[in-house]
């Protein structure tokens, strides 16, 4: 399933153009603060469609309904996920 790109944001590592996206709304088990927030980062090109990485960020997701305060997800974060699921 590819990502919308409506609400996506693009990113460029070592020269390969990425789009990202973290789920608006928290699952339910986010929301509780059950599990962590993830994000998923595709190929912007459809060069590989279905072809999506989905990164555990180990942080609780900032709308989380139990008032859980969690640090932002900045590009470097992403790009380095990235660049550690290539290698």
């Amino acid at each position: 399933m590819a990502l919308n790109k409506k609400g996506s944001r693009g990113i460029t590592v070592d020269g390969i153009e990425y789009r990202w996206r973290i789920r608006r709304k928290p699952s339910f088990m986010q929301g509780l603060c059950w599990t962590p927030m993830t994000y998923a980062v595709e190929v912007a090109d459809d060069s590989r469609p279905g072809t999506t990485l989905i990164v555990t960020s180990g942080q609780a997701h900032p709308s989380n309904w139990v008032g859980v305060e969690s640090e932002p997800i900045c590009p470097a974060h992403v790009a380095a996920s990235i660049r550690e699921a290539r290698d």
